[in-house]
């Protein structure tokens, strides 16, 4: 019996050539391709034919067809999507850390339309550089002699660490060995660029004269490394960075012209390719190890305390202060692309410059567009109101209500349950950790929250939001306006659904 059913079953199922000319898929092929659809269809005739086998009846041609449509959008659909962030995390690193401004939308836009003068010289009519570009602006907004810019925080560490410090020791705060998100270790860095690790004081306190003390005549570096995703409370204390400037300094000076150098000639990787003839007395440079490195993490070039959040360490305090080389990031706090940012005295950004970790580490022109745009609007004091970063930090917590209980509003109105809470908005992504900022939220009760979230997902744009003691959490600090109708329409169908 089971074959003569199989058979039948079988002869019911369409021809891949009929199928492709059914009206529901003539769009896809238009979109797609045909082939593409036609390999859509073959498998999932194929799938049919297995559930034939398996003992079930065969699908109509509407469902094979119904089925080709989904699966194939569903396949076509890009992983990397643009989504609606309605969690209250500003600086959220899975969905991208933050938006970029307009005018960075504009110039990444315009510079990926062409042709451009990414290693050109319009002057000179021949190659130019690509480092050229951000190192004016990024010494400008600083104060700092020169800068350069690699692919992010984490290259900006270990290509200094490995220009400036490779088989030398680089003293560091056992406070401040810290791990941050994916799992990347300070430690861990230290020596895959060949550095050795010397660390000082205590995880709660490190005094000053830790650091002096640990000083030979193998120290490459004192090393400041700025807790970006925690904060010690309590019994704490650490020197401040004037104070490390101030032992590198005087060590240098005790390195005086009259005497042989404790330090001797430094080799670094990649740019001198046979260690120098030692100087004579009267041509030995001036010293210049150790050096003193910041790592800000995330960095920021305005002041956080004017928005009524902690202090975040400011890059041009880390200049004024004499940091030799500072890093930070150029997609938090600055509010522009995914890069490391590197900034400091000439001669050692020079050296970093000329490395060969500087090529694999370089950003594209679609970067460094974008960052010219974001640095164009702190010089032109503009950050707070044009980079969306700071635009959703400065927006009052009365603004954030008003949007919610308009969207409120308007979900009653369509016979949908929602109300508004207070709450606390996030800054995220390993940036002024511990603080926030009051905020109000769209809150629905749902009988499946954890459902109606995954349902949410589904949308396109697909909506995250989040979930706190069983209640759907919706914060519009982290929506941006062009995207509330959206919003709205969102869950509004989803709502609707639940209910059905």
């Amino acid at each position: 019996m089971k074959p003569q059913f199989e058979a039948a079953e079988f002869r019911k199922l369409p021809s891949v050539d009929s199928l492709l000319r059914r009206a529901e898929l003539s769009p896809l092929v238009a979109e797609f391709g045909t082939g593409p659809v036609t390999a859509a269809a073959r498998t999932e005739l194929e799938a049919a034919r297995d559930a034939i086998r398996a003992g079930a009846a065969a699908p109509t041609w509407e469902r094979i067809a119904e089925r080709i449509v989904s699966n194939l959008r569903a396949v076509e659909t890009p992983s990397l999507r643009p989504v609606i962030n309605a969690t209250g995390v500003l600086i959220h690193t899975n969905l991208g850390r933050t938006p970029l401004s307009q005018a960075a939308q504009i110039a990444v836009i315009e510079l990926a339309k062409g042709y451009s003068t990414l290693e050109y010289d319009l002057e000179a009519g021949g190659r130019g550089s690509r480092h050229r570009h951000p190192a004016r602006l990024l010494s400008e907004l600083t104060g700092a002699e020169d800068a350069l810019v690699v692919n992010n925080n984490a290259s900006a560490v270990f290509l200094v660490l490995t220009a400036l410090a490779h088989g030398r020791e680089v003293i560091v705060s056992r406070g401040e060995l810290v791990e941050i998100g994916g799992g990347f270790r300070i430690p861990d860095v230290l020596r895959q660029s060949g550095a050795t690790l010397v660390e000082v004081g205590t995880t709660n306190r490190t005094h000053p004269h830790d650091f002096a003390n640990a000083i030979s005549c193998h120290t490459a570096a004192l090393m400041r490394i700025h807790a970006s995703n925690f904060r010690q409370l309590g019994f704490v204390k650490k020197p401040e960075l004037n104070q490390l400037v101030a032992i590198a300094q005087a060590h240098r000076a005790d390195e005086s012209p009259d005497r042989p150098s404790s330090v001797g000639p430094v080799q670094i990787p990649g740019i001198d390719d046979r260690a120098p003839a030692e100087p004579t007395l009267a041509e030995r440079p001036e010293p210049e190890w150790p050096i003193v490195i910041d790592d800000l993490g995330s960095g920021t070039l305005l002041d956080t305390a004017r928005f009524g959040l902690a202090a975040e360490p400011m890059v041009q305090s880390s200049v004024h202060a004499g940091a030799d080389i500072i890093t930070f990031s150029g997609d938090k706090l600055l509010g522009g692309p995914q890069a490391g940012l590197i900034v400091g005295k000439s001669k050692y950004i020079s050296r970093l410059r000329a490395h060969p970790l500087a090529r694999a580490l370089r950003v594209d022109k679609m970067t460094l567009a974008a960052l010219d745009a974001t640095l164009r609007a702190y010089r032109s004091g503009r950050a707070a109101t044009e980079i969306p970063v700071w635009r959703m930090i400065d927006q009052p917590a009365e603004t954030v209500k008003r949007r919610t209980q308009q969207l409120q509003r308007q979900l009653v109105a369509a016979g949908l349950d929602a109300a508004v809470v207070r709450g606390e908005s996030t800054i995220g992504g390993g940036s002024l950790p511990g603080e926030t900022l009051p905020t109000h939220l769209l809150a629905l009760d749902t009988p499946q929250p954890d459902t109606f979230a995954a349902a949410l997902r589904q949308n396109d744009p697909p909506v995250i939001c989040r979930i706190q003691n069983e209640l759907l959490l919706l914060d519009l600090r982290t929506v941006l306006p062009e995207q509330d109708a959206g919003l709205l329409e969102a869950l509004a169908i989803r709502m609707t659904a639940s209910r059905a």
